[in-house]
């Protein structure tokens, strides 16, 4: 007889799903993957590694995806010339590309509909974890692997343990996914959930919209995990349209670790340089000058975020001596943002909009702080050097906090601005 399967977490059922038979955590095997995605960070190396594979073609061209978006605009005539060859490589018909512009992979995915309940996207970008939010398995791999699977269709997995996260209670006013995300990096610490599934559920999760949720998986490359996922439920339904391939975990399903998170308890949070789980209640760091500000990326450029930094700028400007970048996360918000005045707004406050990009958060494009600046930025991390001088402090917050530090010219709870 054969043997029943056992409960499964949601990593373990998407897994299976994706091979010949029942996957369970600490298993290693082959899986299909629907969407492998490269940027001009990754890509140009995996084009290398392809061709030293002898690919000839990849598996289904509609399927990879390559994006410029780390070197936007482009800084200088070598990065040029590795953007262009991987122009060169969508011309020939092996995939589609995302222009300069266009927005971030981690944003544009989802937007462009690559990205459904079920499915297994592999990216070169540690953060493709923001795919969890649809129900999904967003994994960051390595340019040889993406070339493999760009070939292939398939690549090799040891399927994660997972950590669950049961959300109850509601965030505050001027409390964001973001604060959550901080609570979560400080609980489980840089490092505390290598190659495990970050799982989220219970009663709070249907507070949180989709963009508080991308923000919420975006966040959990900071501890290692191998990806992290949502629950399937109304709200992922809704923003992929579909009823059919949510995915939940079965009731008695084995996690390595269960972590209980009350929203209401949640307060406004940074982390402290150079660490991302360095994290402290803004009370604690109240007064810390700050020098620059950022508001977007991938991580918090969306239009809600942008809404909330507005609404806490009031009719207040940027103060004097401090900088305001803003960075939509797609060409799309960009547009949407424009068409209702957010971006005016921006510019009359005093900030600089920035075209959609990564420059800004990992210091490859305009945006860098000058030595010995305080940056507070709503990007996903803040290691030594990480925007372009390792001179500068960075400390992470939400678009709220970030808004409430640049019109006070310091540090400061947005909830009392």
């Amino acid at each position: 007889m054969a043997e029943a399967h056992r409960p499964q977490t949601i990593a373990e059922k998407i897994f299976s799903n994706h091979t010949e038979h029942p996957a369970y955590a600490g298993e290693s095997l082959v899986a299909r993957v629907d969407v492998v995605m490269a940027t001009d960070g990754s890509g140009p190396l995996a084009l290398e590694f392809f061709r030293r594979m002898g690919g000839t073609r990849t598996f289904d061209p509609s399927k990879v995806l390559l994006v410029l978006d780390h070197y936007v605009p482009c800084p200088n005539d070598k990065v040029a010339a590795l953007q262009d060859v991987m122009r060169e490589f969508a011309r020939a018909g092996h995939a589609r590309l995302f222009e300069l512009g266009d927005g971030i992979c981690h944003q544009l995915l989802p937007e462009s509909g690559y990205v459904r309940p079920g499915t297994i996207v592999i990216g070169g970008d540690s953060h493709s974890t923001t795919y969890g939010a649809f129900n999904a398995l967003g994994i960051g791999v390595g340019s040889s692997d993406l070339a493999a699977a760009a070939i292939t269709g398939a690549l090799w997995f040891r399927v994660p343990e997972s950590v669950v996260v049961r959300l109850s209670g509601t965030l505050g006013a001027r409390v964001t996914a973001k604060d959550l995300s901080l609570e979560l990096l400080r609980t489980i610490g840089a490092g505390g959930a290598i190659y495990q599934s970050v799982e989220f559920g219970g009663p709070g999760l249907g507070t949180l919209t989709m963009s508080e949720r991308m923000t919420l998986c975006n966040l959990m490359a900071e501890t290692g995990a191998k990806c992290a996922v949502v629950e399937g439920d109304a709200i992922v339904k809704a923003a992929s349209g579909t009823v059919n391939g949510l995915v939940v975990a079965d009731p008695s399903a084995a996690y390595v670790r269960t972590i209980d998170i009350a929203l209401d308890g949640i307060e406004p949070l940074v982390a402290q340089p150079h660490e991302v789980d360095l994290v402290a209640p803004v009370r604690q760091v109240a007064g810390v000058p700050i020098h620059m500000g950022v508001i977007g990326t991938c991580t918090n450029g969306r239009l809600d975020d942008l809404e909330l930094a507005l609404a806490v700028m009031g009719k207040a400007r940027v103060a004097a001596g401090v900088e305001l970048l803003v960075v939509p996360a797609s060409r799309a918000i960009y547009r949407d943002a424009s068409e209702r005045g957010l971006l005016v707004q921006f510019v009359e406050k005093g900030a600089l909009v920035l075209p959609p990009g990564c420059g800004s958060c990992c210091g490859s494009s305009p945006g860098i702080p000058s030595a010995g600046e305080n940056v507070l930025s709503t990007a996903n991390r803040n290691f030594l050097g990480r925007m372009g001088n390792t001179k500068a402090n960075i400390y992470l917050g939400s678009p709220a906090t970030v808004a409430a530090a640049v019109v006070a010219g310091r540090i400061c709870d947005p909830r009392e601005v």
